[in-house]
């Protein structure tokens, strides 16, 4: 809980951070004499073409009369000008006049001159996190606002077999998360490197396999099949892992739903995983592939003292 809130006003304090060094207190924006309500305007119109009032006034989340005042004045100083639908002549649509495309031009000049300022201060990874991050929040910040769901799922995209960087990235996943909610340390990021790193040597062999889940060329999800080191046919589903951004999508299930459909192609007499007690989210997951707890005992393997669990799949 402490971390959720630390989270939650690392956020806050962001947000607020951003809306001051973008302009948005100022009353114009984006080195016009418009208001920030305006240059969104005139952006939506570029991107999504004719519109009609109706559809800005969900988009911008204004009141009607608001946005019929704003629409009425861009209308007279030449920024849009009003056409008849051509389904419907009764409604008007809303377009960028010769003036209007010019200002959007300009707009998107300084627009772009300003993030590509910011984000040559940062490092490729950080750029990428940056933007995968801001997509994100902003896509979920919609859904609340229209209590939808976010799907990441659909934008992952589950490849198989090694990818480059994908050692580090996957321990990188499993150090951040477990040493932020589990206090687990080097010890076991260290294991998890080190395993993974053998592991990779070993993907030739056709009992063994990886699946990423890759979001914007970069992974963001993991799991893995090892068919040798239990020896007696039997599997060992290990690096079961996603970003923080992931969880709750349905991308662990297609993962596991990948490993799951190798492991019967190629008739593995069981498969076992190995975990404890505190994965409740992913425990349920496992239990809906009939995974069942078969172990269950005090251990500290992964540097600190937990209830580590064993779970078994028998073949089908």
């Amino acid at each position: 809980m402490r971390s959720e809130s630390l989270m939650v006003e690392n956020i806050r304090v962001a947000s607020r951070q951003m809306v001051r060094e973008l302009g948005f207190m100022n009353h114009t924006l984006a080195a016009t004499q418009y208001s920030p309500s305006v240059v969104h305007t005139l952006l939506e119109i570029e991107a999504r073409g004719l519109m009609t009032a109706a559809q800005l006034v969900q988009i911008l989340g204004l009141e009607k009369s608001s946005v019929s005042r704003m629409l009425s004045k861009l209308v007279n100083i030449g920024e849009l000008e009003e056409q008849p639908s051509t389904e419907d002549a009764r409604i008007k649509q809303l377009g960028l006049t010769a003036k209007g495309e010019e200002t959007v031009r300009k707009i998107n000049e300084f627009s772009n001159e300003r993030v590509m300022g910011a984000l040559k201060k940062l490092d490729p990874i950080r750029q990428q996190a940056v933007s995968q991050g801001l997509s994100a929040y902003a896509a979920a910040l919609k859904a609340c606002r229209e209590n939808s769901v976010v799907d990441s799922s659909t934008s992952c995209e589950i490849v198989k077999g090694y990818r480059a960087g994908m050692i580090g990235r996957i321990t990188e996943m499993h150090g951040s998360y477990y040493a932020r909610e589990h206090q687990f340390g080097y010890v076991f990021e260290s294991k998890v490197a080190a395993g993974l790193a053998e592991f990779s040597g070993r993907l030739e062999r056709p009992c063994n396999e990886i699946w990423l889940a890759i979001q914007n060329d970069r992974i963001v999800g993991s799991v893995a099949i090892d068919g040798q080191d239990l020896g007696n046919n039997e599997a060992h589903l290990r690096w079961f892992i996603l970003d923080d951004g992931c969880r709750g999508n349905g991308v662990g299930k297609k993962l596991i739903s990948a490993a799951m459909k190798f492991c019967d192609e190629k008739e593995f007499s069981a498969i076992q995983l190995w975990t404890f007690n505190k994965l409740t989210a992913a425990r349920r997951l496992y239990e809906s592939f009939d995974f069942e707890l078969t172990k269950e005992w005090q251990g500290d393997q992964w540097g600190s003292r937990v209830t580590e669990q064993q779970f078994t799949r028998l073949a089908r």
